[in-house]
């Protein structure tokens, strides 16, 4: 099983989302050249017809070598699928190559936290990480919760998607205020004592440090894109700004 991470310092990861698979491969051309460590390919942006083992092949090819992280989640593209269909297409994904592949924590049992509690359901996803595994693929688990919430349930969330079988606890809050997003940066503390896998905690809404800084307090890698066009998620930050991010704590620690 190949591995995502970098072991030495946090995983600069840029996603990539586009209509069409040219579009992606031009995508990850940019990124690459603009210093990207990993690739986060969202397969469920694209059109359905072009959800195919030949373009996801065509795809990873691009990467040039470079681990490649694959979303397949419930898009609009995806609509009217199960989500019995989505897990066929995460196990297409990981035979064409995929180095890590995100099963959403509701997968099976649609839940408001996106972390199920039905126990059927959770059997079907630990089956279905155990499957992804034996195909050669880590996994990523994530919970996009839509809210503010405590460090206590977010460490609740955290551990029930490491006890499932994720190789990476992927978790996205909310922060309107200064006071919700310190609680965020405190997570990433605690998530990082608390936790035997590496984790990813996300922030939406007002604030937006915890995208820029989280790595450097425990995560394990920064979501960025090369440029905000149309498919772009705006609340990730621009590769360029993740670098000069990167750089000013770098000099500060040779500086210390």
């Amino acid at each position: 099983m190949n591995a995502f991470l970098r072991k030495e310092a946090p995983t600069l990861t840029a996603m990539v989302q586009a209509g069409t698979p040219d579009d992606v491969i031009a995508l990850i051309g940019e990124a690459i050249e603009m210093g990207a460590d990993a690739l986060g390919i969202q397969t469920c942006r694209l059109n359905p017809a072009d959800q195919t083992i030949e373009n996801y092949k065509h795809i990873f090819e691009a990467a040039e070598g470079l681990p490649t992280y694959v979303t397949h989640y419930r898009s609009y593209e995806n609509q009217g699928k199960t989500d019995e269909q989505l897990a066929e297409g995460m196990l297409k994904i990981a035979d064409c190559g995929a180095t890590l592949v995100d099963v959403m924590g509701d997968l099976f049992a649609p839940h408001p936290d996106e972390l199920c509690t039905d126990e059927e359901a959770v059997e079907k996803q630990k089956a279905l990480i155990a499957e992804l595994h034996a195909r050669g693929a880590e996994v990523l688990m994530s919970s996009h919760t839509h809210k503010y919430m405590s460090v206590a349930r977010i460490l609740e969330i955290a551990r029930a998607q490491e006890a499932r079988g994720a190789d990476i606890v992927k978790i996205v809050t909310m922060a309107d205020s200064l006071e919700e997003e310190a609680e965020v940066l405190l997570a990433n503390a605690v998530l990082k004592r608390e936790l035997k896998v590496p984790f990813l905690l996300l922030c939406g809404g007002v604030c937006r440090t915890v995208r820029r800084v989280g790595p450097m307090l425990g995560s394990c890698m920064w979501l960025s894109v090369p440029r905000h066009d149309e498919y772009a998620t705006k609340v990730q930050p621009l590769i360029s700004d993740i670098l000069a991010v990167k750089k000013g704590f770098e000099e500060e620690r040779d500086n210390v």
